[in-house]
């Protein structure tokens, strides 16, 4: 039966490989590659999987252009601060194609690139956070300290990214607090005047024309490097003219990742407790069906989220692969058994690291904090559930149900405990070590077994003194 589970669980962690959400990365030998990512609509939690998962295959494919086809009325700041973070990830070139809205986080996100596009009759900015009323129909009344304390928050943030890109620190401001007010200097024909581009008490809010005219001395553009058409115009302006592009997609999937990775914990609780189950009734059935599928959501939201690839299952089944030959090929030797629960253990919890190419193998515990902690929580939760289940499981009517009559040789759960009882008495021979569990034979039949504690050596006599759930329970005979 375990042999059994264990083949299942790898077909089943396989198949999740066969998922491929990559878009097409064929280019010639020595051709400029770009990755185009849109961002549209909100900005809400979903999108950041799409746009770790397009960063990543940039980076990955070594892209030399990453551009965002913007258009969005804004969203979340969490959720943009995510973006961003991400997005600083990708160390080639990048840019914005304002097409044809960047409000709010729209415009935070663009800053974040290295320039801006955007296409006629399009606007940027807008940028002053708000809060939305339950239900999000709405927009709250914020109190004017909190007010002030979530713009400071906000300013910092996307000020950040316009000293990092060359903007003008004074336009991005002037998006987000309605109290700064923008005015500039302009020269014309030696005169030097000043511009008065927001008023105090107004948000700044551009549109094409008026982002990309130029201020100052130097003249530099407000904002924006120039109006195009189109997203090949933004590549031909930047020196990509005929370089491979790729298009990521939004596949609908990343909405299924943000729930699966907001579950995983609640998975690996599952996953735990059906193989344990499992393991404690003989034959196959629906816990181990419901084990294996929740382990394998585990790791497929994992790889739709952007977070690992495949190396990881590959860890997984490795250790499972060293567990399966310490249970059946070479039971009693520790440090298989050891090896492979500790490689289950770091496929786990690197499943839901976000690690991007170049970075050192060894994530920092910044990285490693949030899956270290959801891991406890499974492991906490999964013990819980295993020591209720084996306590108030064998003594419900669902017990008959889960155990297999092909493989027990029983159809009832009072058929079992009649056979179970009959051994009790019968001396038998260790096959294996007994640390406390192992296999030991009673004439024709090998079965599972535990002792009270003690280790028993391979070729001992035992004798059946009682049972917990599906093991015999024994002692030496000496």
């Amino acid at each position: 039966m375990r042999f059994r589970l264990a083949v299942v669980l790898l077909l089943a962690l396989f198949g999740a490989g066969e998922f491929d959400l990559r878009g097409n990365e064929t280019a010639a030998a020595g051709q400029k590659k770009v990755y185009v990512l849109p961002i549209r609509d909100d900005i809400m939690p979903p999108i950041v999987y799409l746009v770790r998962r397009g960063v990543k295959e940039a980076m990955e494919a070594k892209a030399g252009l990453l551009v965002l086809d913007m258009e969005t009325n804004g969203g979340r700041v969490d959720t943009t601060r995510e973006i961003i973070g991400i997005l600083n990830q990708f160390k080639g070139d990048t840019a914005t194609y304002v097409n044809k809205d960047a409000f709010s986080a729209g415009a935070f996100i663009s800053v974040a690139t290295k320039r801006i596009y955007m296409a006629p009759e399009s606007v940027i900015g807008a940028a002053a956070p708000v809060i939305l009323s339950p239900g999000g129909d709405g927009i709250q009344a914020v109190p004017d300290t909190y007010e002030k304390k979530m713009t400071s928050a906000v300013k910092a943030m996307v000020r950040t990214s316009a000293e990092k890109n060359g903007y003008n620190i004074a336009v991005v401001e002037a998006m987000i607090d309605k109290t700064k007010g923008l005015i500039l200097t302009n020269v014309v024909n030696g005169v030097t005047n000043a511009v008065v581009i927001a008023k105090e008490g107004e948000i700044l809010t551009l549109t094409n024309t008026e982002a990309e005219r130029p201020y100052g001395d130097p003249p530099r553009p407000l904002l924006s490097s120039g109006t195009v058409a189109s997203i090949d115009q933004v590549l031909e302006k930047l020196g990509y003219t005929g370089a491979a592009r790729v298009d990521i997609k939004a596949t609908g999937v990343e909405r299924l990742a943000m729930w699966i990775n907001m579950i995983s914990p609640l998975l690996l609780i599952i996953g735990i407790a059906g193989i344990y189950i499992e393991f404690k009734t003989p034959g196959f059935g629906l816990p181990g069906i419901i084990g294996i599928l929740a382990f394998a959501l585990y790791f497929f939201g994992g790889y739709i989220a952007g977070l690992s690839g495949l190396e990881w299952i590959a860890v997984f089944l490795l250790g499972l692969a060293l567990i399966a030959l310490e249970l059946f090929v070479f039971p009693g030797t520790v440090a298989l058994g050891l090896g492979g629960a500790v490689l289950m253990l770091v496929a786990l919890v690197m499943a839901m690291v976000d690690v991007y190419p170049g970075m050192p193998a060894i994530p920092s515990f910044e990285r490693l904090e949030l899956p270290l902690r959801d891991l406890f929580i499974a492991f906490a939760g999964g013990a819980g559930a295993v020591f209720v289940l084996s306590r108030w499981l064998p003594k419900t009517s669902i017990y008959g149900k889960l155990v297999s009559q092909t493989a027990s040789g029983v159809s009832t759960v009072a058929d079992l405990e009649q056979k179970q009882q009959l051994r009790i008495g019968q001396t038998g021979v260790a096959v294996s070590p007994l640390r406390p569990g192992g296999k030991a034979q009673f004439g024709e039949q090998i079965l599972d077994v535990i002792s009270q504690g003690e280790m028993i050596d391979k070729g001992r006599r035992v004798t059946i003194i009682g049972h917990s759930g599906t093991e015999a329970v024994v002692e030496a005979v000496n």
